[in-house]
């Protein structure tokens, strides 16, 4: 995979057309980077899961390392999650509607996309679904 742009320190900037070529293929590249870097932790996690599967003779160990299981499992379940989620990004790349808010159409920006590469909202539509999610939690 080349990951030129990510090497030699590019930043994606307002002074540039919003999506050019340029600023695409960074996005694209981040995604395939942050999605290689999950998939190497997962596969680390998963040979940690089948060298520790050996019973514990002490009660106070085997709850330990069931504890410790019970939490990779949990945050392997959330890294497959965000690899669904970094999928969707790069099909959105290829159709030509990344960067683009779902509900409004306006661009996004390019600070939050590049703070959170997978946003489908623009920070006002984001705020606005937060604050509809937060009357409904609490009625």
């Amino acid at each position: 995979m080349d990951t030129k742009l990510l090497k030699e320190g590019y930043r994606p900037s307002d002074d540039e057309p919003f999506m050019n070529p340029t600023q695409v293929e960074y996005f694209r590249q981040k995604l395939l980077v942050w999605r290689e870097d999950i998939l190497r932790d997962s596969r680390g996690t998963l040979e940690t899961l089948q060298e520790e599967s050996v019973s514990h003779a002490d009660v106070a160990d085997r709850a330990s390392s069931e504890s410790d299981r019970t939490l990779e499992l949990r945050t392997r379940d959330r890294q497959r999650k965000l690899i669904s989620k970094i999928d969707a990004a790069l099909r959105r790349i290829e159709e030509g509607t990344y960067g683009y808010c779902e509900e409004t159409g306006e661009p996004i920006g390019l600070k939050r996309l590049d703070a959170r590469p997978v946003a489908t909202l623009s920070l006002e539509a984001q705020e606005k679904h937060e604050r509809r999610e937060k009357v409904y939690r609490d009625d």
